[in-house]
């Protein structure tokens, strides 16, 4: 593992708003320990830095460490106890897992050129499924035996309500997410017994290197699919123009992870909210008319 030397948090410009839930509070006689996947930037990071900051030291895994400076550099300002160590979701190997490990956020993955389902090279739908579905599992394979034996545990997976959206050339990256929103319904029924409790976490949009990268419709460039692909690229910017920063949808997270009665099911920002809130309350047929009428014009709702 590669880490900096931790310090004990003080209050200062940087902590967490006063009142915040604490992972002394999340029913656990003592803090605990976090492993966060995907740490390395983006939301990931910002949740391994909040962790820390609410009192959990974390174990932030990163595909490539020489990637983990700006978390670690991070960490030290604030004096947070974050440890780095190396993961790579189409390889798994053992991790390290810390002994009093409670809190597990899955929030690594993969996202790929948006491509519509007859053009997608199927090496991409691939490595989309292998790393943000099985490399998924193979994590929780390691996690839940250590959860299991101490009685309690949090697991958050963190997906996409991109899952609740049916938005044309994301079939792959849908799909995805998909299989982890049907995994944390079951991982629920399973791991309850044990005292784990297993939750799901849909961001919108997040101002995230992920946004930025995905201006581009590779579709655009398909006569067939050109049109819509244009209205889609049109309204990206509005979209972007919404997006809340990494740092508040990290709070958001840690604040659902370490409320005992937070629904499975969430978001982490005010866009994600609002899809989420709609797809409860509507049906199927009124969802696909809805996206119908987005990308089809003269389509009406």
């Amino acid at each position: 593992m590669v880490a900096r030397t931790p310090g004990r948090w003080h209050g200062d410009a940087t902590m967490s708003p006063i009142g915040a839930p604490r992972c002394q509070d999340a029913g656990m006689p003592a803090p605990g320990s976090a492993l966060v996947t995907g740490a390395n930037r983006g939301i990931g990071r910002a949740v391994a830095l909040e962790l820390a900051r609410r009192g959990c030291p974390v174990v932030a895994t990163v595909r490539d460490p020489a990637t983990a400076g700006p978390l670690l550099d991070a960490a030290a300002a604030e004096g947070l106890p974050v440890t780095v160590a190396p993961l790579d979701l189409e390889a798994v190997t053992p991790l390290d897992l810390p002994d009093d490990l409670r809190v597990v956020v899955n929030n690594a993955g993969l996202q790929t050129g948006y491509l519509p389902v007859e053009a997608v090279p199927l090496d991409a739908v691939r490595a989309l499924v292998e790393t943000n579905y099985v490399g998924q599992i193979a994590v929780l394979q390691q996690v839940i035996p250590v959860l299991r034996r101490r009685g309690e545990g949090v697991i958050c997976t963190v997906t996409s309500a991109a899952v609740l959206l049916a938005s044309p050339f994301y079939a792959a990256y849908r799909a995805s997410k998909a299989a982890l929103h049907a995994l944390v319904e079951t991982l629920a029924v399973e791991l309850a017994p044990f005292g784990i409790r297993v939750l799901e976490v849909m961001p919108g949009p997040v101002a995230t290197d992920g946004l930025a990268g995905s201006e581009y419709l590779p579709a655009v460039e398909l006569p067939a699919y050109r049109a819509v692909a244009e209205r889609m690229m049109a309204g990206r910017d509005a979209t972007r123009s919404l997006a809340v920063t990494p740092e508040a949808a990290a709070a958001r997270i840690v604040d659902t992870v370490l409320d005992d009665d937070a629904p499975m099911r969430t978001a982490c920002d005010p866009v994600g909210d609002d899809l989420l809130a709609a797809w409860r309350s509507t049906t199927d047929a009124q969802r696909l008319a809805r996206d119908l009428a987005r990308y089809r014009p003269g389509v009406d709702a």
